[in-house]
């Protein structure tokens, strides 16, 4: 057996109560609640406030939350004039990471050193109402259209959306976003959780540890899969070639995406209610044929590989029937994990204690002399 866990698997590095992931049983919980019983019965308002206060809200508490988010949604001008002189063709999660380090630029609160729980808090509402402007006023911007006002009688979920079409969205496409920002809002000790307590536990700002988190889900084995499941999808075009496809993958072990997950040994839990809404929304659309390739996808690699979709394969085919661009889906990602990550940050500092994990050392077993330059 190795003496040391490579990609720290296995490793336990710190407590929190904020989500439990139970890989071997397919089952994942906020604070003790499941994430089922969430989706049903919950906002993701509601959400928020569970992971960063520890409880679900009363009805006052909620209103006030709520009032926070919407009044913490103008983003410094300054901001705005980098997203719309920065690059038509730039990645989006590129944009997201840079404006997201601009915005403790012009935050006070953006301080090193012993923290204030206090303003932290204030701060982690202000990225959580925040982010989703920046993504969508850089999708408008790169088109060349105006940037909407932002407004403060929708929710996170709908208000998104307005900004991105410029007209409300209709209450289905609402509530479907508001799910999968629900599903989405923390999982764990995944990579960018880790990458945002790693770099708050040096007591940097929170900006930074934002900033860290979203680099860190831009790899395409992290936040960036669900894009690659459309692409997979477009490439096979039709519903009459995807078993070729897959029959050619698994013979060339080539990866398909949006199959198998690293933690979840069975069906991730998420799966199901994105699945649920892609069927829906494909067949309100009367356009089903992405969700019928899925659906093959996922049988085939179910009974030749018993593995099963994860929360990527779904949420690919749900944000395209939103007619959300592919290079956003990782960004509306960030959006919704904003939540976890502000809260994983604020845990972090509850009790915090600097990451300094050990390297197993594999090189020179003896020390060699320097020489002179004349002599190498």
């Amino acid at each position: 057996m190795s003496d040391y866990a490579k990609g720290l698997e296995g490793v336990i590095a710190n407590e929190s109560a904020l989500s439990k992931v139970e890989g071997a049983d397919g089952r994942l919980s906020y604070l003790g609640y499941s994430i089922d019983d969430l989706v049903e019965n919950c906002t993701y308002e509601e959400v928020v406030h569970l992971l960063h206060r520890g409880k679900l809200p009363n009805a006052e508490e909620l209103a006030s939350l709520e009032n926070a988010l919407r009044n913490d949604r103008e983003i410094p001008q300054g901001v705005i004039d980098f997203l719309q002189a920065a690059p038509k063709d730039a990645n989006p999660m590129d944009i997201l990471r840079t404006a997201i380090s601009m915005l403790g630029l012009y935050d006070k609160r953006a301080k090193i050193g012993e923290p204030d729980q206090v303003a932290n808090r204030e701060v982690a509402l202000a990225v959580v109402a925040q982010t989703p402007v920046i993504v969508a006023y850089y999708h408008r911007a790169r088109q060349g259209l105006d940037l909407p006002p932002v407004r403060t009688d929708l929710s996170e979920a709908g208000h998104f959306l307005y900004l991105m079409n410029g007209e409300e969205p209709s209450a289905a496409a609402t509530k479907t976003l508001d799910i999968a920002y629900i599903l989405h809002a923390d999982h764990g000790m995944n990579a960018s959780t880790f990458s945002a307590r790693v770099t708050v536990a040096t007591l940097s700002d929170f900006y930074s540890a934002m900033t860290s988190a979203i680099g860190t889900l831009k790899g395409p084995l992290h936040g960036g899969a669900n894009e690659g499941v459309i692409k997979m999808l477009q490439e096979i075009g039709d519903l009459d070639k995807v078993d070729a496809y897959v029959e050619d993958c698994l013979a060339n072990k080539k990866k398909i995406m949006g199959i198998g997950h690293r933690v979840y040994k069975v069906l991730d839990p998420r799966a199901p209610h994105l699945q649920k809404m892609a069927i829906k929304l494909t067949e309100e659309l009367g356009e089903t044929k992405w969700i019928d390739m899925s659906e093959r996808i996922a049988t085939m690699m179910r009974e030749r590989k018993g593995l099963n979709a994860n929360v990527d394969f779904y949420s690919a085919t749900v944000y395209y029937s939103l007619d959300i661009p592919t290079d956003l889906f990782t960004p509306i990602f960030a959006i919704s994990r904003m939540s976890g990550w502000s809260a994983q940050v604020l845990e972090q500092l509850e009790d915090n204690r600097l990451y300094r994990p050990l390297t197993k050392y594999v090189g020179a077993a003896e020390l060699s002399p320097v020489l002179p330059i004349s002599g190498r």
